[in-house]
């Protein structure tokens, strides 16, 4: 766990920026259209993939501060 895991995380983490971007980019785009139906099923597609990705980011995160301020107040004693 010395530097594989904060790089896989790091990663989750930008994966999970890109769809945060993806999704805001895509619930722009939705107010283009001109017919309702499309307009309800990309906005709420669009909301939906803010959300998972928004919280999965807000997870990794949460999760590298813990295991941080851990490894901070009980370093490794080898």
């Amino acid at each position: 766990m010395k530097y594989t895991w904060w790089i896989i995380q790091s990663v989750l983490i930008l994966v999970s920026v890109f769809f945060l971007l993806f999704g805001i980019d895509l619930l722009m785009a939705a107010y283009g259209f001109k017919d309702p139906f499309n307009f309800l099923m990309t906005f709420f597609a669009a909301s939906f993939i803010i959300l998972i990705s928004l919280a999965l980011a807000l997870g990794f995160l949460i999760k590298m501060i813990r295991v941080w301020r851990r490894l901070k107040n009980h370093p490794a004693e080898n």
